[in-house]
C-alpha cells in the first residue's frame, strides 16, 4: 500500500471514529429528549386525571347534598303528616275519654 492510502484509511477511520462519537451523542441527547417529553406527558395526564377526579368529587358530594336535602325534606313532610294525624287523633281520643268519664 502506498503511503497516500495508508493516510486515506486513517483518515477514514478517524472519521468514522468521529461519525461514531457524534452518532453515539445524538442518540443519548435523542434518549433524554423522548424520557422528558415521556415524563412530561406522564405528568400532564397525572395532572388531567387529578383535575377530572376533583371535578367528580365536586360534582358526587353536590349531587349527595341535593339528595341529603331530598331525603331531609320528605322526613320533615311525613313528620308533618303524622303529626297532623296525630293530632287529629288526640281530639278523639279526647271524646272518648270525656265519653267514658260521663259513663262512670
Amino acid at each position: 500500500m502506498s503511503l497516500d492510502a495508508v493516510r486515506m484509511v486513517a483518515r477514514s477511520e478517524q472519521e468514522a471514529q468521529e461519525w461514531k462519537t457524534v452518532a453515539a451523542a445524538q442518540a443519548k441527547r435523542i434518549l433524554a429528549d423522548a424520557q422528558q417529553e415521556g415524563q412530561r406527558r406522564v405528568d400532564q395526564a397525572r395532572s388531567r386525571a387529578e383535575e377530572q377526579v376533583a371535578d367528580l368529587l365536586v360534582q358526587v358530594e353536590t349531587e349527595a347534598a341535593a339528595r341529603a336535602e331530598a331525603a331531609r325534606a320528605a322526613n320533615r313532610e311525613e313528620c308533618q303528616r303524622l303529626r297532623r294525624e296525630a293530632e287529629g287523633r288526640l281530639a278523639q281520643a279526647a271524646g272518648l275519654i270525656v265519653e267514658r268519664i260521663g259513663e262512670i
